[in-house]
């Protein structure tokens, strides 16, 4: 399955002046590879305040899950494919290869007619995203030696924090808009990467030229249907276990094709050694292992726990999908304040460990300060819960990747890369689909428990009693809830609710959110006792900082 790598020479630069021109490439390479991660970030954040307007127009909001996990789960399928093809066939082909794919699946998403087709569309554009996320870092990696490149990472981590600042208000913008240059506004959600992404390729396209450490590997056929068998039952189940019941035959059955996809990975990567998708050497660092494991758990809480945050401003505080967003925007002041304190920090003092376990005490806080959010709460204090979790997330991903590229051989750089996005997505895309489903699955017993509650309030009582208002139209179908029959393919009707009758139904709404949340805090508290285990390993500090070697700040970028 595998041929002996050989490292392909290092072309010789065409530039006359390597000082001058390479520090100009890095500089344009960067804006094109900040780009393309800024559109595959967007993507994640810009549907996340239209996603209920877009569920109500295609007649699917208990669907929505899949909207958010046929993303995410092909571009975690192809996070590793990518690293790998990129160390083989180089970094240029398949990044341009990845943002075409990433174009092409945001016209159709924007053409979708149904929740359905959005999901397939959404998984198109998934098999993109995967190297547009992996492919930064590990281009990154061949411009700049290991000591500068925490300075160059705060830049990537910027660009998740601008993204999750735009992308909620642009996502709550086109929702808001009737149509524009006709098309109905929430499509152009999806057309607005059509500009980015012909921007990313262009540029990444012309001056990328060649890789150090170029590896010559057949391809790990095996190991990525394995992977497909392996990941597509497990994320089905975990999707379809709240409403199925975890033991019921088919979840099992799921889950037990899961576990035979796993084993049939490990086999397939054990017999590709070095070909393999996932090189079983990479797993040999503890750090390594570990700190991906920590991952998993942080993306499942944080993925999980945001899918849902914005329903809450939407549904139960009954917010525009652009003020939803505008909500969003402590979470966002978080992550860029942290993120330019963390990368700092640790390039001068080569301490990470600290910086990770801060975070993920500040984002257990959080997601527990959320797990108490109700109809009444002040949305002040939403905002300054949502900024705490967002100083916990800048905090830990920034410093994870730097462990993990810390303990990665140069020869396993794509796929060590890939890995970290690989495994956030892991977690992410489980997390959407199991607290999604725990929401929906949870709603019709919590509303049902709130109108019995109701019966003794007496303005619910004088509302019930008024012919007038349990005529309407929005009120009857408020009212069907009081049984457990809570309609969430299309939740409009409550923008026409009478109040009074509609408060215990947003109770109800926001106890069972309630529950995700808590659910988030016990796997972060998880994580934090996993981060905590491994013996940190010091990096050395930058040229310039207390204790770095000078000379290592004349030490050239590598050729690319």
């Amino acid at each position: 399955m595998t041929d002996t790598a050989k490292p392909d020479s290092p072309a010789p630069d065409s530039g006359a002046d390597a000082g001058t021109v390479d520090k100009r490439r890095i500089r344009l390479i960067m804006t094109g590879l900040l780009l393309g991660l800024f559109m595959a970030a967007l993507d994640q954040t810009i549907i996340s305040a239209a996603l209920r307007t877009i569920a109500d127009d295609l007649d699917g909001l208990s669907e929505q899950a899949w909207a958010n996990t046929s993303y995410m789960i092909t571009s975690v399928i192809t996070t590793a494919l990518y690293g790998k093809l990129s160390d083989i066939y180089g970094r240029r082909p398949v990044y341009v290869s990845a943002v075409g794919i990433f174009i092409l699946g945001s016209v159709l998403s924007g053409l979708a007619q149904s929740m359905t087709t959005l999901a397939v569309f959404r998984g198109i554009q998934g098999l993109g995203a995967g190297g547009l996320m992996s492919l930064a870092f590990a281009i990154l990696t061949d411009l700049v030696p290991l000591t500068e490149r925490s300075r160059y990472q705060a830049w990537f981590g910027a660009v998740f924090g601008v993204s999750a600042v735009i992308g909620p208000v642009a996502g709550g913008f086109f929702a808001g808009l009737d149509s524009f240059l006709g098309a109905t506004g929430w499509r152009w959600a999806f057309f607005v990467n059509v500009p980015i992404g012909l921007a990313a390729a262009l540029l990444i396209g012309t001056l990328v030229r060649v890789q150090p450490n170029r590896t010559r590997h057949k391809f790990d056929i095996a190991g990525l249907l394995a992977l497909i068998a392996c990941l597509l039952p497990l994320l089905f189940a975990v999707e379809q276990g709240p409403k199925w019941g975890w033991t019921d035959q088919g979840t099992l059955l799921l889950f037990g094709l899961g576990a035979v996809g796993l084993v049939l990975f490990l086999l397939a990567q054990k017999r590709a050694a070095d070909a393999a998708l996932l090189p079983t050497p990479m797993f040999r660092n503890p750090l390594f292992s570990v700190y991906n494991g920590v991952n998993v758990l942080i993306g499942a809480a944080v993925f999980g726990a945001l899918s849902v945050l914005p329903l809450y401003f939407q549904m139960v505080k009954g917010l525009s999908p652009t003020e939803a967003g505008l909500m969003m925007l402590p979470q966002t002041l978080g992550i860029v304040v942290a993120g330019r304190i963390a990368g700092p920090y640790v390039t001068k003092t080569g301490r990470y460990k600290v910086v990770l376990l801060t975070g993920l005490v500040l984002m257990v806080a959080a997601t527990l300060w959320f797990g108490t959010l109700t109809v009444d709460t002040s949305l002040w204090l939403t905002g300054v819960a949502a900024g705490l979790m967002g100083f916990g997330i800048g905090l830990c991903w920034q410093v994870m990747l730097i462990a993990i590229q810390t303990g990665v051989a140069p020869q396993y750089m794509g796929a060590g890369m890939g890995s970290f996005t690989f495994f956030r997505q892991i977690g992410g895309t489980a997390g959407i689909a199991v607290f999604l489903s725990m929401f929906f699955g949870a709603v019709g017993e919590k509303v049902a428990a709130a109108y019995r509650d109701a019966a003794s309030d007496p303005a619910f009582a004088a509302a019930l009693n008024d012919p007038s208002v349990t005529g309407q139209a929005a009120n009857k179908v408020l009212l069907g809830a009081r049984d457990g029959a809570v309609p969430m393919d299309d939740s409009s009707f409550l923008d026409h609710a009478d109040p009074r009758l509609a408060k215990p139904f947003l109770e109800g709404l926001a106890e069972a959110m309630q529950t995700v949340f808590v659910v988030s805090a016990v796997m972060l508290l998880i994580a934090l006792v996993l981060a905590a285990v491994p013996k940190e390993k010091r990096r050395e500090p930058a040229a310039g900082a207390p204790g770095g070697a000078k000379e290592q700040g004349k030490q050239p970028a590598g050729k690319n």
